[in-house]
């Protein structure tokens, strides 16, 4: 089940890092990629919790990065032909909902908590402590993806339906 959300994961994460780019050199690179695809993993397992909405999503497709190129201004660079392919699978929902997951430390365990009820927690171990609990090193290489005020557009496109996923009774509440 896990390795058909791999290419919706794989580009999300993708997409993340060359939005939100580390900076400090090749570990920091990688500092910000593990922290971006740790994100996009609990986003994308809780917006296609069930074997169902897996085989859905891999049947019609995730939607593509237009969306949020056209958010954060990289419309106006043409993508060459290899460059394009990938950009299909970008999760436009995985995408804000990991933005979200990236700035926001309460909402990031919660979201890890709540994958415990969904089928992919069982398939595969996953540990996320790069997201929840970031050392100074994460912090500083993935400085821009955690940046709220930098992923606010994407944030704000899904970031409602995140929270009432996490805490469907606030709505009722207030």
């Amino acid at each position: 089940m896990l390795a058909d959300l791999s290419p919706l994961i794989a580009a999300t994460t993708q997409w993340l890092i060359r939005s939100y780019p580390a900076c400090g050199g090749a570990l920091a690179d990688a500092l910000g990629e593990v922290q971006a695809r740790q994100a996009v993993t609990v986003a994308a397992w809780l917006r296609y919790p069930t074997p169902t909405d897996v085989a859905l999503v891999s049947m019609a497709g995730p939607g593509g990065s237009a969306g949020l190129d056209w958010i954060t201004g990289a419309d106006a660079a043409v993508p060459d032909d290899t460059d394009g392919a990938w950009r299909t699978w970008v999760d436009e929902v995985v995408a804000s909902w990991a933005a979200c997951l990236l700035t926001d430390p309460d909402l990031a365990r919660r979201a890890v908590v709540a994958t415990a009820e969904v089928a992919h927690a069982t398939a595969v171990p996953a540990e996320f402590r790069r997201l929840v609990s970031p050392d100074p090193y994460d912090r500083e290489a993935a400085a821009l993806l955690r940046h709220p005020d930098l992923v606010a557009p994407v944030a704000a496109l899904h970031g409602p339906a995140l929270r009432d996923r996490l805490d469907p009774g606030r709505a009722l509440a207030a």
